[in-house]
């Protein structure tokens, strides 16, 4: 080998090197808080609460199920709760949404069920793994219960669950606020804001519009999800900006939601949950239709 090839060689490697150590030492200490965090036990007791046989509290539990909280679409618990497709998220890791049905439930007291879905914890007062309770904690204590009640009833399917993986990156990630794994750390430490009575209103709208904002950014302007493989598309802008819903009627928007189906005539990607989007009530899309109207418009891609 000549001498100047063989000098660039361990001029490269050194680089190498360099950079790798560099990353460790950003990356190791991320990656250990999150497991600590992970670990933590909260001190927040279960409420107390009283599950109800009423058809009316059932129905509206079964409603919440099925587009609030989006907890019956394949990418979540699956149609019949009794578990989702597995995400491959590439190098952020394997999401399954688990089975409901089995055993899972009924590992749980009511109390302790409303407060995995009110703070995100499990049984033993840790953080529950990317569940997206930050989308749907606003719900008043009266749903909660709704919730609660409807669950207890879904029949008992037997069906394993998928793999669970979080890896290295999106354990960076979490730490670094672009993507939500550890939920307890992001919703348990803040206080629980509650969302005003239903209304056909941008002040409820804005609500409702958690749903987006996990996919489609805080600022709902879209763009790639940050650390996401290619084979996750990329959230188009739903601000009221050029490059998003300008141009959209409010039946331009119902015909997405309730088909699955653009402005332009192109089908949604599937990995968007327009099911749980079509099961909301009139009032609910047009809450969410005057807030997107209200939002301040941005560029596609600003998250």
């Amino acid at each position: 080998m000549k001498p100047r090839v063989k000098r660039a060689l361990l001029s490269a490697f050194g680089l190498l090197t360099l950079a790798g150590a560099g990353l460790g030492a950003y990356a190791i200490p991320k990656i250990r808080a999150f497991d600590q965090s992970m670990a933590q036990v909260y001190d927040i007791a279960p409420p107390a609460i009283q599950r109800s046989s009423d058809p009316a509290v059932l129905a509206r539990g079964k409603h919440l199920t099925e587009s609030i909280t989006a907890c019956a679409t394949r990418d979540c618990h699956g149609s019949d709760l009794a578990g989702g497709q597995s995400i491959d998220l590439g190098p952020l890791g394997t999401l399954s949404g688990p089975n409901l049905s089995n055993g899972f439930l009924t590992a749980y007291s009511d109390g302790e069920l409303a407060r995995l879905l009110q703070f995100g914890l499990k049984r033993d007062g840790t953080s529950v793994r990317m569940m997206p309770v930050q989308d749907f904690n606003w719900l008043p204590d009266s749903d909660v219960v709704a919730l609660v009640s409807y669950l207890r009833t879904i029949p008992r399917i037997d069906r394993p669950n998928g793999p669970m993986v979080v890896r290295p990156l999106a354990k960076i990630l979490d730490r670094r606020g672009e993507f939500i794994f550890d939920v307890a750390r992001h919703v348990a430490t803040r206080p629980r804001e509650l969302a005003p009575p239903p209304s056909p209103s941008a002040e409820y709208g804005r609500f409702v519009a958690r749903l987006c904002m996990g996919c489609h950014g805080d600022g709902l302007s879209g763009g790639r999800i940050p650390g996401a493989p290619p084979s996750i598309p990329i959230p188009s802008n739903i601000t009221p900006d050029a490059s998003g819903i300008k141009e959209w009627t409010y039946e331009d928007f119902i015909k997405l939601l309730n088909t699955g189906v653009r402005k332009n005539g192109l089908a949604l990607n599937p990995f968007m949950p327009y099911e749980a989007l079509a099961k909301m009530d009139d009032v609910e899309k047009r809450a969410l239709w005057f807030y997107l109207r209200s939002v301040p418009a941005k560029p596609f891609g600003q998250r």
